[in-house]
């Protein structure tokens, strides 16, 4: 008997955390978030001695991104819930295959180019935000194909 409710209660929580979403207004904050953090980034280009605050700008990005990501939309029904786990599956996947290829794709620059450099790995920021991206864009994609 305790089991079952132990069980029920483990349920219940996973299935809040997967319904899980923030209301619609925070899209509009989540993109003054990733523009501003974009623009203060390209800004960043033209200081000195201003690279300690590029992680920093990092994360704030994919923060931004994420609140985007996370944001109802004005109409949220099932058809758009199961357009959003499409676009997170795809997402997935994609990203999947993009850590798989891109050293490749270093290696084979490099050697075109005559780099004796070691091979350089791309970091944790690379394939979050390259995972975001293609969540957003493959959601807009699929809700604008089928309205």
């Amino acid at each position: 008997m305790e089991r079952e409710s132990i069980c029920e209660r483990e349920r219940s929580q996973l299935e809040k955390l997967n319904k899980f979403q923030l209301g619609n207004q925070y899209k509009k904050v989540g993109y003054i978030v990733a523009i501003g953090t974009f623009i203060v980034m390209i800004a960043r280009k033209y200081f000195e001695d201003s690279e300690w605050i590029r992680p920093i700008l990092h994360g704030i990005l994919l923060i931004g991104l994420l609140v985007i990501s996370l944001s109802k939309e004005k109409l949220e029904d099932e058809f758009i819930d199961s357009l959003r786990a499409q676009s997170y599956r795809l997402a997935f996947i994609m990203a999947i295959v993009y850590s798989l290829i891109q050293p490749l794709i270093n290696f084979g620059v490099a050697f075109l180019l005559n780099q004796n450099e070691e091979m350089k790995s791309f970091n944790y920021f690379q394939v979050l935000f390259f995972m975001l991206i293609v969540q957003l864009l493959f959601f807009w994609k699929l809700k604008r194909m089928n309205r």
